[in-house]
């Protein structure tokens, strides 16, 4: 597994198996290969974060109960904005759409909190704009970051 700069130089692509420990993996190399190729350090975290839920719900979920197969990214850095595409060919987002991103309620007591119910939210709110289809067997997510211009 190695991250591969295309010829641009602003594109890095990775593929991993949909399995946890890959995807862990995954998501570290694509991390230090985005901070390499100059994404500012104030929104790495926000990267990460939205990086992270997207490829553990194709991992939990576009796969659950099937043969997992590939997780395919690539990561787009130019001029102002970050672009990602995470494509997979796991089952699709339930009614082809993503979520709309509303927080489980957390108006409950401590122990009936829910356990899961915020990786979408979080990707709305870390994102600038998110895309979908399934297209020929494949799910395509893109997923858009606003990136300050270093003065």
């Amino acid at each position: 597994m190695c991250v591969t700069p295309s010829s641009d130089q602003t594109c890095l692509q990775l593929s991993f198996p949909a399995i946890e420990a890959e995807a862990s993996a995954g998501i570290a190399e694509l991390s230090a290969g985005l901070a390499h190729h100059g994404l500012p350090v104030e929104k790495a975290d926000d990267v990460k974060i939205a990086l992270a839920e997207a490829i553990n719900n194709v991992v939990e979920h576009a796969y659950s109960g099937i043969e997992p197969a590939k997780v395919q990214v690539c990561c787009r850095l130019e001029h102002n904005q970050l672009d990602i595409l995470i494509s997979d060919t796991g089952r699709p987002l339930p009614g082809c759409k993503p979520p709309d991103g509303t927080a489980a309620s957390v108006e409950t007591s401590l122990q009936d909190l829910p356990e899961g119910g915020f990786g979408w939210y979080l990707i709305h709110e870390l994102t600038s704009e998110i895309r979908y289809e399934r297209r020929d067997g494949c799910n395509l997510l893109s997923l858009r970051f606003d990136v300050p211009i270093p003065e």
